[in-house]
């Protein structure tokens, strides 16, 4: 499996097999300009939208024909469970309703945690289950912080870690730069690209950080 950061909270996910997963992406250009990554030019078979905010549901900028997944439903083999969580930490009366995608691409665990506002309750810990690759927000503001996120990697122990939605030259929104989370963690691989493979037979106890350079 291939994971590429195409930017902000948006990855594009690759099977053995050629299945291509984009999850929450984002508008170029939107918000008056505030997020200024490029368009998303991957195409894509499947995509996952953890709300309804222009910087995570942008499917119609999607080349392919994709599968929209906002619930528990199984596409090209793959079964994709929805945990629901909120976008603050006010159950949801500032934000909204946030969706956390879990699902399983060449035998790896994956788990998409959208723009999640709050630690996971012991009951949304249980439900995610086990995780071998978490793609987790971490610049605060709109989502948890760099501490919180800590707080969440503990809850959930998965074997690789991997930053988003965090501040960057190509994004005027206020929230912190990834280095604020990197900031006395061990273990972190600075990939200096954009995608990086995982295999089932290779991931460790972890956990692992792997920050990626945006692609867009």
């Amino acid at each position: 499996m291939t994971i590429k950061f195409l930017a902000h909270a948006s990855f594009l996910i690759t099977s053995e097999d050629g299945v291509r997963i984009i999850t929450d992406p984002y508008e170029s250009g939107g918000y008056n300009g505030a997020l200024r990554y490029g368009p998303i030019t991957d195409e894509a078979d499947i995509v996952t939208v953890s709300h309804d905010h222009a910087d995570h549901n942008y499917v119609a900028g999607v080349p392919g024909n994709p599968v929209v997944v906002t619930e528990y439903t199984e596409v090209s083999g793959i079964s994709f469970r929805v945990i629901g969580s909120y976008h603050d930490n006010a159950q949801g009366a500032e934000r909204g309703p946030n969706r956390i995608f879990c699902f399983a691409v060449d035998g790896i665990r994956v788990c998409h945690l959208g723009d999640l506002g709050h630690l996971l309750s012991a009951e949304q810990a249980s439900s995610i289950g086990d995780v071998d690759v978490l793609l987790i927000p971490v610049g605060g503001h709109f989502t948890i912080d760099a501490q919180s996120a800590t707080q969440v990697i503990d809850q959930l122990q998965p074997s690789i870690v991997i930053p988003m939605h965090y501040k960057t030259p190509k994004v005027d929104f206020p929230i912190a730069p990834v280095d604020e989370f990197l900031a006395g963690k061990q273990n972190v691989e600075r990939a200096g690209t954009s995608q990086v493979t995982v295999r089932a037979d290779e991931l460790g106890e972890g956990p692992q950080i792997i920050v990626l350079e945006a692609a867009n």
